[in-house]
């Protein structure tokens, strides 16, 4: 969040068309629009899933007694070390509450030091702080921290910038890493994890976006973006050595910082997860990011998963299963350590052809073959470049009790949001095969309007389309809709699309199938 170089982009907004949403069967929490609140952290204690902590740029720190359906507030303060953004969240299995965010020191310089506040009382109320990484004037920031349940040890991981925003090519950034083995109380000297360096513009070739991970003995891993793309490292020592070279996880292409319109900046910097629950996919290690590989019009979002401890990494695999030429962005991963599953929350817009946004998730119960996407935001809203959105959103899972954390402006005013998603109240997407079948059209050729019946095995999100023999999209017909187990007919009319003769197909979408059939259209 504290990029200082913004970037002007012209936006030209065509002419808004949506497609009338379907209510979310998943009840949508407003956490609080006091303060303008974004860039949100959530975690729920798995000890005790009722209780949630939350925070959100600049000081804001929330609370949850009941899973997250109310919410107490307040504004962070520490004085000795200031607080300055960049939120991260973690609760131990003392039931200890950790917030970690960047320095504003009444005496001191900004951003001169990475902060540590605790809280014994489910985050309630907060000591004035630890903190670490202080280095003369150089500037700490993009923190990230994981708690080990083995053991209660911290793990940190950020960058620091010799001087912030300079294009200096003698300054330079590096990703630092730091341990607490007494629940935050002291910190152990940083490493540096990163062996090339970036430059300091905050920019794409700048290291960031350093997010530490625990594996199933206690390793540490962390992966993060810059020149060369992503890169990670590991530790078999609990963070005390690291590997002598880098491992390459992937490329980048466009880079981590993108232009997305109706945001002032996006950017599409790694998470980095381990699967360590006791599931078919326990070691699996996992990378999360967004890039424009497909183009400025087109960001996805993706992973990639290493078997082998991170030694190497599969193909990028594509997470939202949308056709191409929407925008997906500000992703976020977690796996739940009770179940193996991997839950990704990004926003999206492949319902539109304006700026209007929806909130998805991703979920992949298959250690990342595959993934079902659902929305989960109760309507869109439409953000504005004028409007800082900060950097990332977030996501918390345990034993199928999920709750993602995201922002959204409404008439100028910026709020964070939950949604309650929970395996005892509401239907999870199913990721069982062969979900389609016993599809017809009737009239075929037709020239006036047709019809398409297709049958589905199990309840699923549905997606309906007519579209040329190129791929291309000429009218909707389902959108994301939920349907129950049963046959459905649908009718289709060229007369308002003004469609010339020819060739088209019904394309039927559900997550993990894709059905076409071929229909001719003789004209009016």
């Amino acid at each position: 969040m504290t990029r200082l170089l913004y970037r002007k982009i012209a936006l030209s907004l065509l002419l808004f068309i949506t497609i009338t949403p379907l209510l979310a069967q998943y009840p949508n929490i407003m956490i609080s629009s006091r303060d303008t609140p974004e860039e949100p952290s959530i975690a729920i204690d798995p000890a005790y899933p009722d209780r949630i902590i939350a925070g959100a740029n600049l000081q804001a720190y929330f609370y949850s007694s009941d899973g997250g359906s109310t919410w107490g507030n307040g504004l962070l303060q520490s004085s000795v070390y200031g607080v300055w953004g960049d939120p991260c969240l973690v609760v131990d299995t003392l039931g200890y509450c950790y917030y970690f965010h960047l320095s504003n020191p009444p005496a001191g310089n900004w951003i001169d030091r990475i902060v540590c506040q605790r809280s014994t009382d489910g985050g309630l109320t907060w000591n004035d702080g630890t903190a670490f990484g202080l280095n003369g004037n150089k500037q700490q920031d993009k923190e990230w921290a994981v708690v080990d349940r083995a053991t209660n040890n911290i793990y940190v991981s950020w960058t620091e910038f010799d001087n912030y925003g300079s294009t200096d090519t003698t300054d330079s950034t590096r990703i630092l890493f730091v341990r607490s083995t007494d629940q935050g109380l002291t910190w152990s000297e940083p490493k540096r994890l990163s062996r090339q360096a970036g430059n300091c513009v905050d920019s794409d070739s700048t290291v960031e976006g350093a997010v530490p991970a625990i594996g199933p003995e206690g390793q540490v891993y962390v992966a993060w973006s810059g020149p060369s793309g992503i890169m990670f490292d590991r530790s078999s020592d609990r963070g005390q050595t690291w590997l002598p070279e880098d491992i390459f996880v992937s490329d980048m292409p466009g880079g981590w910082d993108f232009n997305i319109p109706g945001i002032m900046r996006c950017n599409g910097q790694p998470v980095t997860c381990c699967d360590i629950s006791n599931g078919p996919h326990r070691g699996n290690i996992y990378v999360n990011w967004s890039d424009q590989r497909n183009g400025e019009t087109d960001t996805d979002i993706w992973l990639s998963r290493s078997t082998d401890g991170g030694d190497s990494w599969s193909a990028p695999i594509r997470v939202n299963n949308d056709p191409p030429g929407k925008q997906q962005f500000f992703t976020w991963m977690t796996v739940d350590q009770a179940t193996g599953y991997l839950w990704v929350v990004f926003y999206d817009r492949r319902n539109y052809y304006d700026i209007s946004t929806d909130v998805y998730i991703a979920l992949s119960r298959d250690g990342g073959e595959s993934f079902t996407n659902f929305k989960i935001s109760e309507s869109p809203f439409l953000p504005s470049y004028y409007i800082f959105f900060g950097d990332y959103n977030n996501i918390s899972a345990h034993n199928n009790i999920v709750r993602p954390i995201w922002t959204r402006l409404d008439n100028d005013t910026l709020s964070v949001w939950t949604a309650i998603i929970d395996s005892v109240n509401t239907d999870i997407p199913d990721l069982s095969p062969a979900i389609v079948s016993e599809q017809e059209s009737y009239p075929n050729p037709f020239s006036d309007q047709t019809y398409y019946a297709f049958k589905l095995h199990r309840r699923a999100l549905v997606n309906l389309d007519v579209v040329d023999i190129f791929g291309r999209k000429v009218a909707g017909i389902l959108n994301n809709q939920w349907l129950d187990a049963g046959k459905f007919i649908r009718q289709f009319n060229p007369a308002g699309n003004d469609l010339p003769s020819g060739v088209y197909y019904f394309r039927l979408r559900t997550g993990d199938k894709e059905q076409q059939r071929k229909i001719v259209y003789l004209g009016k």
